[in-house]
């Protein structure tokens, strides 16, 4: 269990050694020799020691003090601060008190930290570590954390106490790992298993992510490391960098152990190349490296949101050379490459549909999308379209997009039709003008009129949005502020219903 947990470095002690003769001291050597070789602590130094004469105490003392010398660990301070928590109990006087191991950060007294997965928010109140109380505590430190606000039975054993950037739960988890070289047989796609992260466990199912050619692997062999997917029953916390251990399915025998490589696995599309790649990308242990080479294999740009709370970090700087959409809600990036190679699938998108019908102006933008990178984030495509236009590689017209070279050219004599219902079509408001209407009130015939109309919606410049009623772009745009003030001050913010749209604009069915 050690070596599946990655601890390549320890030393053995032999207790109580005056208690026992020399040829029980013996027997005990020999099996420690025989139960390390090929694990993580094969050639340990072993120290026969006496608490009670003091007998190897000093020598022991002096190699753990040079060893955790080497060991130094420097605070990391983008690290998100996390303590997965073992028990939990009430104190008089005291309130809510947690304890468990800081694996990442630091926290103080004062700090708004958060139950993960349940969601609940608390303050800490004060802090224990080493049975004295601290006004911080650091990564490796066993900790007792008084809470404030928050109930005894809204914790337990398995939760999270974190930083609130770190939050998240899920249930598949990527990771890197190592089937135990004594397994009697390898492990298969579907194995079921308990996964055990932090303090807590829960039952899953692998599937082996590796190929080799173009030949998909479904089975770990024996001492191998490969590159899995777990599947987890429950959704728990789990980080990039965390070590996982999997026991049998019946918890009684420990059969691998690994590392996170993406909290946030899919659930399609995870065994193709350009899923490789990104596995490979998270891989790289050196943070801004592994950020950049991420960005130039996520094609469809990465969810900084997400990548932040699953790495457990702050975000390292992001290349000047990537595009960014930040709101509110939002923020994703694109990498330079993915960048250039999106912008040229979306011209030769916008090509293709010029030489299909010419005669209009070009498809719009959500249709432009589903022909050039369907599985892009919507957010980021606008983005990706407003680069594109101020580079004036690409014309937006209304919702639809063009080559700026590509236009629809109106007759003469749909030129001055248009010009002369332009006013009506503007005086006509939310209620849109009906092309039989406009017929009358120019003077025109129906037929020249709905087919000037219709040239006019091909080029962007009108909205149809039933058969012959048309608004125009000047107007949806009032309709669309109006949606925004009306969500902007609905409750909950964001919700805009029939009703709310109908009194704001005084439109009817």
């Amino acid at each position: 269990m050690l070596s599946l947990l990655g601890l390549a470095r320890g030393a053995v002690a032999v207790t109580k050694a005056d208690r026992v003769d020399a040829a029980r001291l013996a027997a005990v050597k020999a099996e420690i020799a025989a139960l390390v070789p090929g694990s993580a602590l094969a050639g340990a130094p072993v120290f026969v020691v006496s608490a009670t004469s003091g007998d190897g105490i000093d020598a022991l003392r002096g190699h753990l003090l040079a060893e955790a010398a080497k060991a130094a660990r420097t605070a990391d301070p983008d690290e998100h601060f996390r303590l997965a928590i073992d028990r939990a109990f009430t104190l008089d006087g005291v309130g809510t008190v947690v304890t468990g191991t800081i694996h990442r950060g630091q926290v103080r007294v004062g700090d708004s930290v958060t139950i993960n997965p349940a969601g609940l928010t608390a303050r800490v109140r004060s802090l224990h570590a080493q049975n004295r109380p601290v006004d911080l505590a650091r990564a490796g430190t066993r900790c007792a954390v008084a809470l404030a606000g928050i109930d005894r039975d809204d914790v337990q054993r398995g939760h999270w106490l974190v930083e609130p950037d770190a939050v998240q739960a899920t249930d598949r988890v990527d990771a890197r790992l190592t089937l135990w070289q004594a397994e009697a047989r390898g492990l298969r796609s579907g194995t079921p298993v308990q996964a055990h992260v932090g303090s807590t466990h829960v039952p899953a199912t692998v599937a082996i992510l590796d190929v080799a050619g173009d030949t998909r692997v479904d089975v770990l062999a024996p001492g191998a490391s490969g590159r899995v997917q777990i599947v987890l029953r429950t959704p728990i916390g789990v980080w990039q960098g965390d070590r996982i251990v999997l026991r049998d399915a019946s918890a009684t025998r420990t059969i691998a152990g690994g590392v996170a490589i993406d909290p946030f696995a899919p659930k399609r599309y995870r065994r193709t190349p350009q899923r490789l790649a990104e596995l490979d990308a998270l891989e790289i242990p050196v943070p801004s490296e592994r950020l950049a080479a991420l960005l130039e294999t996520a094609a469809n740009g990465l969810d900084l949101v997400r990548y932040r709370a699953g790495s457990g970090r702050r975000l390292p700087p992001l290349p000047a050379t990537c595009l960014r959409h930040t709101d509110g809600q939002h923020d994703q990036a694109l990498g330079a490459g993915p960048l250039a190679r999106v912008g040229e699938a979306v011209l030769a998108a916008l090509a293709a549909a010029h030489e299909r019908a010419p005669d209009e102006v070009g498809p719009d933008a959500a249709r432009l999308r589903r022909l050039a990178c369907p599985r892009m984030p919507e957010p980021l495509w606008r983005s990706l379209l407003e680069r594109l236009q101020q580079e004036g590689r690409i014309a937006i017209r209304g919702a639809f997009v063009h080559l700026p070279e590509h236009a629809i050219r109106l007759n003469a004599t749909e030129q001055r039709i248009a010009e002369k219902v332009a006013p009506f079509l503007l005086d006509a408001r939310f209620e849109g003008a009906w092309a039989r209407d406009l017929a009358r009130d120019s003077g025109e015939s129906e037929p020249l009129i709905r087919t000037t109309l219709a040239r006019l919606a091909r080029q962007g410049a009108l909205h149809q949005v039933v058969k012959d009623l048309y608004y125009p772009v000047a107007t949806i745009d009032m309709l669309i502020a109006i949606v925004r003030s009306v969500a902007k001050d609905s409750r909950p913010p964001g919700e805009v219903t029939a009703a709310s749209f109908r009194d704001a604009t005084g439109l009817g069915r």
